[in-house]
């Protein structure tokens, strides 16, 4: 199960993910299904569309079973495989 406190140490594909707050105007409120992630990036599909975001200037909320988590893209930046080892 995922909670704030450990949805950094998850997968992120598949998850619903609005983008609450971004350095690049036109992706704020951006919202759709994670499909893709790579070291800076995250591929958003959105209205049939695919968008490629990056993790460092947005702040993201995740929505999991227990609601909706913020999340710093800060804190993703980097090897998807790498982060979910840390602990």
């Amino acid at each position: 199960m995922i909670t704030p406190k450990n949805i950094l140490r998850h997968e992120l594909i598949g998850l619903e993910v609005i983008i609450a707050g971004s350095s690049d105007p036109t992706l704020t409120s951006l919202r759709g299904r994670v499909v893709d992630e790579t070291q800076k990036t995250l591929k958003i599909e959105a209205s049939g569309k695919r968008k490629i975001v990056p993790k460092d200037i947005c702040t993201f909320r995740f929505k999991v079973d227990s609601g909706l988590v913020e999340v710093s893209g800060k804190a993703l930046v980097g090897r998807p495989q790498d982060r979910i080892k840390k602990k």
